[in-house]
């Protein structure tokens, strides 16, 4: 299972990379490959505050749909248009570049004190084995 370094985990499966002051979230490559194919991604929080843990969105799969829960607080500024049905549609990018082209949402951070909450590499390594 490829665990990138640098990132920070959620135990629901997110991960967290901050950049230029914003932080890029999407699902970890051991959560989509427990999901299976990607077939849509669906985010209607856009320009909303949403809290630690509360869900920001869904990921459907051929056999099932997952809720997407927000690692830390923040408002939500971009949904990944690539991944968007109405733009690039194409939420296999969530399956095959999960820490890449398939991240889900940016986000403007309300609380940066959350992030030392989540787990670097090692501890999310331990979570899933």
């Amino acid at each position: 299972m490829n665990v990138k370094e640098g990132l920070k985990y959620s135990k629901e499966h997110e991960w967290l990379r901050i950049e230029d002051g914003h932080a890029y979230i999407g699902i970890t490559d051991f959560a989509q490959s427990e999901l299976g194919e990607i077939v849509y991604v669906e985010v209607e929080t856009v320009d909303e505050t949403i809290e630690k843990d509360e869900i920001f969105g869904t990921i459907e799969a051929v056999k099932t749909t997952s809720d997407l829960f927000m690692p830390i607080t923040g408002k939500i500024v971009e949904f990944n248009s690539k991944l968007d049905e109405n733009n690039g549609d194409q939420p296999d990018l969530v399956n095959s570049d999960p820490y890449g082209d398939g991240w889900i949402i940016k986000i403007e951070i309300s609380d940066e004190g959350q992030i030392a909450d989540l787990m670097d590499k090692a501890g999310y390594e331990a979570l899933i084995s």
